[in-house]
């Protein structure tokens, strides 16, 4: 049975919180506009250095969910999930999910001192970036002993940010069974190759292991609880940065509607458009009570996550796509443009969709997860 299962106190609007959002909200502003965005997903890294300093720099996001003793700020998941919530209104296309969340989620599971002090501090100080491969898809990766230690071999595709990044957390079989590895990737033994993707402000890449150099992270047996941990965290993060992209198409369309005239008046007044927009409200306001009751349930490592993760990707994924579709169709033909943003978040929404699988394969985990599955609920026949 579902319950309410983590610190209330989590579930409120913190002052600071509202002033890492207000703070965030501003930078982005000025450095993340939809000009900017595409001239970063154009350049070689995908995303601006410059701006990824100063986020890991001035405002610190990169070490928010990090312990104090590894570099971060110590902070809860909720303070992330507001960060990575600002990052996906202004579709900033750093690889935030990816080093932050994913690989950090991941070192912090393994329990690991010793690769948590290796790569934790310079995941925290922006000079890390980082991702994940063998999470989120069937991959054909293994792990031996080579002479000089352990080596990868397989491949594993469309692996997030994997092109540009540092640090590689491998799930890989081996003869005791799964293991996680980090793998410092070169060209002479890792060749990793971009994919095309829908939205090119999230890049993937297929990764293809020849003998590169590993060392294990954690113990034997860790990597699929791990795994499953760390994607359920990446489906809240990636709910929160939903909301936000959501609350943009909305205010976008919003700011349209009140100067658009038709007919001798402006279009938001017509009731049609009223009735749609708040609609799109509600839609969002459930969204983001979703996305917050997950990010705390992550907070305070409940057992409520994987329902709370799977429930918060349903609704979240549901609002962002009707978001973007009114954001698209409010703008009339410019919105239907490639010259408009709408297309970026359109792009973002429909990619994400199946990120960390689809809204129908949530509600068939969900159903198991509450003992619904097989159920035949309603009024018995002829009742």
């Amino acid at each position: 049975m579902f319950r309410l299962d983590a610190d209330p106190a989590l579930l409120l609007d913190s002052d600071e919180r509202r002033q890492l959002r207000q703070i965030l909200r501003q930078l982005l502003s000025e450095t993340c506009g939809p000009e900017e965005v595409r001239k970063q997903t154009e350049g070689p890294r995908g995303h601006d250095r410059v701006l990824w300093d100063r986020l890991a720099g001035e405002i610190g996001v990169h070490g928010l969910a990090v312990p104090e003793e590894y570099g971060g700020a110590g902070c809860a998941f909720t303070e992330l999930a507001v960060a990575l919530e600002e990052t996906g209104r202004a579709l900033c296309p750093a690889p935030l999910l990816s080093t932050v969340v994913l690989a950090g989620q991941t070192l912090l599971g393994s329990g690991d001192p010793r690769a948590c002090a290796r790569w934790l501090p310079p995941l925290a100080s922006g000079a890390l970036t980082a991702t994940v491969a063998g999470f989120l898809h069937p991959a054909d990766l293994t792990a031996e002993r080579g002479p000089d230690g352990w080596v990868l071999r397989g491949a594993a595709d469309f692996v997030p940010d994997a092109e540009s990044a540092d640090l590689l957390l491998v799930r890989a079989r081996t003869p005791d069974g799964e293991r996680l590895f980090g793998c410092e990737p070169d060209d002479a033994t890792c060749a990793r190759t971009p994919r095309r993707v829908l939205d090119p402000t999230r890049r993937q890449a297929r990764v293809r292991f020849r003998g590169a150099p590993a060392e294990p992270v954690g113990e034997p047996g860790q990597a699929p609880g791990i795994a499953d941990a760390v994607v359920d965290a990446g489906r809240v993060a990636l709910a929160a940065e939903h909301v936000g992209g959501s609350a943009h198409a909305l205010d976008a369309v919003l700011s349209y509607v009140s100067q658009r005239t038709q007919f001798g008046r402006v279009i938001g007044s017509f009731q049609a458009v009223k009735h749609r927009l708040a609609d799109l409200l509600v839609e969002i306001e459930g969204a983001r009570s979703a996305s917050a009751y997950a990010s705390a349930c992550v907070s305070s490592r409940t057992a409520e996550v994987p329902v709370a993760a799977s429930a918060a990707a349903v609704a979240c994924t549901g609002a962002y796509r009707l978001a973007t579709a009114e954001y698209v169709q409010f703008h009339g033909g410019i919105g239907f443009t490639w010259e408009h943003p709408a297309h970026l978040y359109l792009r973002r929404a429909r990619a994400d969709e199946a990120l960390f699988g689809t809204a129908d394969d949530h509600r068939l985990r969900l159903a198991g997860l509450l003992g619904l599955a097989g159920r035949e609920d309603g009024p018995a026949r002829g009742a």
